[in-house]
């Protein structure tokens, strides 16, 4: 069975400056390999075998190391962004996808089961399926409760607040992208809220394996000290 996914390698990166004032984002390296590489490998290895490219900030030095994707025994193509569309505006462009594909950022190091995700969302026929996380944030501060009339009622000294979050992977429909506009930025908050009005919510499928996030400064330091002694969770040449 032919997959397909479409990976948003579009962004300026400006959460890494200065490193990507140099290289896009999804050629900032991790180990021998920039992020993109390895989640190109891994999708491969999931059974991917065409993958589109959604490029705009410096699509010509992306294009021009990944070419057709022949070197990896992948079928690569390109969309090309004349401005930015936001996180599913881009996916209107694209005139060729299937009933089902994987979209997802071009900045992630997770070691997910692709396949797995994948056909879980065939299997339940949804419209939208999140990947999700949890994660804890430490407040620097220690936090003060008080009552209306300013008197204090609590004290937690630097507590963590553990949520939900979107991994920047999701299994979409050809019924989801009926709903992005043509020619104008449209994010992921915007499908996901016209899905709810709709009475059509997202399937959320939370993960509790290995995700990080390396737009984000501090995840990007943390993947270049971990990824060599892990490489076999991500790699599987």
């Amino acid at each position: 069975m032919s997959r397909r996914a479409v990976i948003l390698a579009g962004g300026k990166g400006t959460r890494l400056r200065p490193y990507t004032v140099v290289l896009p984002k999804p050629l900032m390296p991790i180990g021998e390999y920039p992020i993109l590489e390895v989640i190109i490998r891994q999708l491969i290895a999931a059974g991917i075998d065409h993958i589109t490219l959604a490029v705009n900030h410096q699509a010509e030095i992306i294009k021009a190391f990944f070419q057709n994707g022949e070197r990896w025994g992948v079928r690569i193509d390109y969309s090309l962004e004349d401005e930015p569309l936001g996180t599913m505006g881009p996916l209107k462009l694209i005139n060729d996808l299937p009933p089902n594909f994987l979209v997802m950022n071009g900045d992630v190091l997770t070691d997910l089961d692709f396949a797995a995700f994948h056909d879980f969302h065939v299997h339940h026929k949804n419209v939208f399926t999140i990947s999700s996380k949890r994660r804890n944030h430490q407040i620097d501060y220690g936090v003060l409760d008080t009552d209306q009339a300013g008197v204090l009622t609590g004290f937690r000294e630097k507590p963590g607040v553990e949520y939900e979050v979107s991994m920047g992977i999701y299994m979409v429909s050809r019924e989801a992208v009926a709903l992005i506009p043509t020619g104008r930025p449209y994010g992921f908050d915007n499908l996901m809220l016209d899905l709810l009005a709709l009475k059509k919510p997202a399937r959320v499928k939370s993960f509790d394996g290995y995700w990080l996030d390396i737009g984000r400064p501090d995840d990007y330091m943390k993947a270049i000290e971990e990824f060599e002694s892990m490489k076999s969770k991500f790699i599987h040449d």
